[in-house]
């Protein structure tokens, strides 16, 4: 194992100032995100030269390791950009957090590998979740074919990637230390997909988390690894210790927090102003302002929680070893629990904004249409809340991921 690389490859980076926090830069493209926010949700893609202001501003970066020309920036740094962002625009903040996720395979493939797809500072890998496609092995690597639904973000990508189980030549699966079959991701340039307009949805339009398919494809084994064990990485450092799937999750509710925030911010502008028909004015109503405060209490409390349980797990994560069970269950309580706060938060506004929530293009249709996709997605799961009950309650899962 390498005694871990901080830099010394010298990957392409971005534009941004590395002076700057995360938050910072994303506070500053904001206006940007903004006014695109129509043109995203007509077209389902990121327009120039606001995607080209993304690359530059290294918010599609801040996971992937500094030795690749990334921020490598500790969880809570990275939440507080992703709420920023979704503040202006989901979609946005969507693709954000799963450019990131993505850019966490790399030091968990070879550093020569690594070197060269990051080594572009415009590059971005997309790939759907795992299912019941395999790789066969052969010899120098694999072939596959397949469909793989859900890449977000595949529409800018230029890698793709491929997770599932690979077969033997003999038919037989392949095992991992714990003697499950393991999954091992495939990463390829993005021209050898086939890309399908499948994203049609009534909210986070934007992502384009379209379809793809590949044919009796070659990816040398070089060009993969395996998420499973944070362990088995060669770069160190506490940020890696944390598993894959929770910074993925970290990054769900950023965006359920980011866009039910902004949601409340419009109602408290709009109560400033709106007197329905026989009532007093939205700012003076007893009702509303209960609600506004239990909002402002349910999102603070949710995100204070979650940014705790990322400092304090990252304060004493080891540069190699991975983050215990417990631990892990810690992160997956604090983002299920930031997400439900976000859905229940967004039912309440969208109801006491009344009739101006019902219209296309208010500041709060959209958004509303934007949690309710994220509710679907399996981060939102409330099978989560069961998972980590069994843990706190002293039943082990050494896999709990």
């Amino acid at each position: 194992m390498s005694a871990g690389l901080t830099g010394e490859i010298g990957g392409g980076r971005a534009d941004a100032d590395v002076r700057s926090s995360p938050l910072e830069r994303a506070r500053a493209i904001g206006p940007a995100i903004r006014a695109s926010a129509d043109e995203i949700e007509r077209t389902r893609r990121i327009p120039e030269p606001l995607l080209t202001g993304l690359h530059a501003s290294g918010l599609f970066r801040l996971l992937l390791p500094r030795a690749y020309g990334g921020g490598e920036v500790e969880p809570g740094q990275y939440l507080a950009a992703i709420i920023e962002v979704s503040r202006h625009d989901a979609s946005i903040g969507w693709n954000m957090f799963v450019a990131n996720s993505s850019a966490l395979i790399a030091p968990h493939v070879p550093q020569a590998t690594a070197a060269e797809i990051f080594g572009n500072p415009r590059t971005i890998i997309a790939w759907g979740p795992p299912n019941a496609c395999r790789a066969m092995a052969v010899p120098g690597g694999y072939r596959v074919s397949g469909r793989w639904d859900f890449a977000s973000g595949c529409r800018q990508a230029l890698w793709m990637g491929m997770h599932g189980h690979v077969e033997e030549a003999d038919g037989s699966l392949r095992l991992n230390a714990a003697g499950r079959p393991t999954v091992r991701t495939l990463l390829f340039p993005a021209g050898n997909a086939n890309l399908i307009d499948t994203w049609n949805t009534i909210g986070l339009r934007g992502t384009a988390s379209d379809s793809y398919t590949v044919e009796d494809l070659f990816v040398p084994e070089a060009y993969s690894g395996t998420r499973e064990d944070p362990t088995g990485r060669n770069i160190r450092g506490p940020l890696y210790a944390f598993t894959m799937q929770g910074l993925y999750a970290v990054g769900v509710a950023g965006v359920g927090l980011g866009a039910a925030r902004e949601m409340l911010s419009e109602l408290v502008r709009l109560g400033a102003t709106k007197t329905p028909r026989g009532l007093a004015r939205l700012a003076d109503q007893p009702l509303v302002q209960s609600e506004v405060a239990r909002a402002e209490a349910r999102l603070g409390s949710a995100e204070s929680y979650l940014r705790s349980v990322l400092a304090e797990i990252y304060a004493r994560a080891d540069q190699w070893g991975a983050i215990a069970t417990e631990d892990r269950a810690l992160v997956r309580l604090a983002c299920a629990n930031a997400i439900q706060a976000a859905i229940e938060v967004a039912d309440t506004i969208y109801k006491a904004a009344g009739v101006d929530a019902i219209f296309p293009g208010s500041p709060f249709e959209r958004r509303f249409r934007d949690i309710h996709t994220l509710s679907q997605q399996i981060q939102s799961r409330g099978a989560h809340f069961e998972a980590v009950g069994r843990i706190l309650l002293g039943t082990p899962d050494p896999f709990f991921m």
